[in-house]
């Protein structure tokens, strides 16, 4: 099977081998080269980075409510109005304090005090402090941190997955662009045999071995090809174009040609349940959908800790309070410790414990419901990929007796022993087959690349 990988890609590489370039350090072939650069470059791939990095910022901010939480909180007060204490002090004390001064005969007590009547708003008041709070234990802060580990981890599972459809799409682009290239290089070669069996017939014409109509024809078929000519020039700018986006270069950027690309070899019989294996274990959405359960799992933990454990936590404040900023006997210190424990909340908690577990049993069964997913399209690319690989066999057995055909009736005609429609015939027939091939080996190493998606195992570049 290896050796007819290698004749039937024969003709690409030998066409090819004047674009051939090496390939960049560090990489295995010039299409991993061209893979590694539009991962890079990808424009979606990078947003996924931004959503990576926000999502890491979620991680330091769950992290930084473990550490104390100082602020300078400074508040001054100016007031006018509303509502006033009033107490009449002096009417009840200065009659009091006035027989006591006459009983005694002397003024030791004060008889001229006022009614108390203050504004109740403070008014040229200031309350300059420090505050500091600290969590002591808080099961809130410790199983968020951990809930935005798992989330984090899952991001980056999803950023691997996207990874894995560009690197797909990347290849499949790239083969579409060879086979246009193929398919020019083919109806180049018609071309010519077209233009010289022209020749040929007007040479028999003006020798008159044949009459006028088989020059007409052969110009005929001629333009057909041409015609096909300019649809083949049309495909091979708009598949490198959309090659040329997905690098996220300029549309019109030249694409070398991939040499290495003639070492593709087939899989062996019983690949298929290593590969399904293979699939489950690397496959980044199971890997993001278990950072999932995970998160879920916390979440039951979390709320079973708030419905058994309380949280402690430490306070204090100190600064100045006082009327007027004048910090002369102001200064004021505060130390709180406290602890909140809900008894009951009409069994919330024993509501939010269930809805957690249900999330969790979820996840699990579309765990289970990817895994079984996974193991059918990795079958699905396997026999599909075998399935291309016999076609290419048999493009290539129709090939070979197209071609043979070709040669015997195109002796025949040369030496006036064939008709003219039979050589077009057989040379229809060729073009067919050659093209039939072209596109069987594209197939070939795009379902080479779909199953080497569909499990997630980094396969060497064929």
């Amino acid at each position: 099977m290896k050796k007819v990988f290698y004749h039937i890609f024969f003709l690409l590489v030998c066409h090819s081998a004047s674009w051939a370039q090496p390939a960049p350090p560090g990489t295995s072939s010039l299409l991993d080269g061209y893979v590694q650069e539009g991962l890079r470059n990808n424009l979606t791939l990078k947003q996924e980075g931004y959503e990576i990095r926000r999502v890491a910022e979620s991680l330091v901010q769950a992290k930084a409510l473990f550490y104390p939480r100082v602020a300078f909180n400074p508040t001054y007060s100016l007031a006018a109005g509303g509502r006033r204490l009033q107490f009449p002090v002096g009417d009840l004390l200065n009659p009091v304090y006035g027989t006591l001064n006459k009983l005694t005969g002397q003024d030791r007590f004060p008889t001229n005090i006022a009614n108390v009547n203050e504004q109740l708003a403070p008014n040229n008041f200031h309350d300059t402090k420090v505050s500091m709070q600290y969590a002591l234990y808080n099961t809130d802060l410790q199983y968020n941190y951990l809930i935005q580990k798992s989330l984090l981890s899952a991001q980056q599972a999803r950023q691997r997955v996207v990874e894995n459809e560009i690197r797909y799409s990347i290849q499949t682009a790239y083969y579409q662009y060879l086979q246009t290239l193929d398919a020019r290089r083919i109806f180049d070669n018609a071309r010519n045999t077209l233009r010289e069996l022209v020749r040929l017939n007007e040479k028999l014409v003006s020798n008159n071995v044949a009459t006028k109509e088989v020059v007409t024809q052969a110009r005929y078929e001629l333009s057909k090809i041409d015609q096909q000519l300019v649809t083949a020039d049309k495909n091979q700018a708009t598949a490198r174009a959309y090659f040329n986006f997905l690098l996220n270069r300029d549309l019109t950027a030249p694409v070398a040609i991939d040499s290495t690309l003639a070492r593709t070899t087939p899989l062996g019989e019983d690949a298929l349940p290593n590969l399904q294996q293979a699939a489950v274990q690397s496959r980044q959405e199971l890997t993001q959908l278990g950072q999932s359960l995970k998160a879920a799992q916390l979440a039951i933990k979390l709320n079973e800790a708030n419905a058994m454990i309380p949280n402690l936590y430490v306070g204090g404040n100190a600064g100045f309070q006082g009327f007027g900023y004048t910090f002369s006997n102001q200064g004021y210190a505060l130390l709180q410790l406290g602890l909140q424990w809900d008894l009951f909340k009409g069994y919330e908690k024993r509501s939010k414990i269930q809805q957690a577990k249900i999330q969790a049993e979820s996840v699990q069964n579309r765990i289970n419901e990817v895994e079984r997913q996974i193991q059918l399209q990795v079958l699905q690319a396997y026999y599909e990929l075998d399935a291309a690989n016999q076609s290419l066999t048999a493009t290539q057995a129709g090939l070979t007796n197209a071609e043979q055909t070709f040669r015997i009736i195109d002796s025949k005609y040369r030496n006036g022993q064939a008709l003219l429609i039979e050589l077009l015939r057989v040379q229809n027939d060729r073009l067919t087959a050659q093209l039939q091939q072209s596109l069987a080996r594209e197939e070939v190493l795009a379902k080479r690349a779909a199953l080497d998606r569909v499990t997630a195992v980094p396969q060497p570049t064929p």
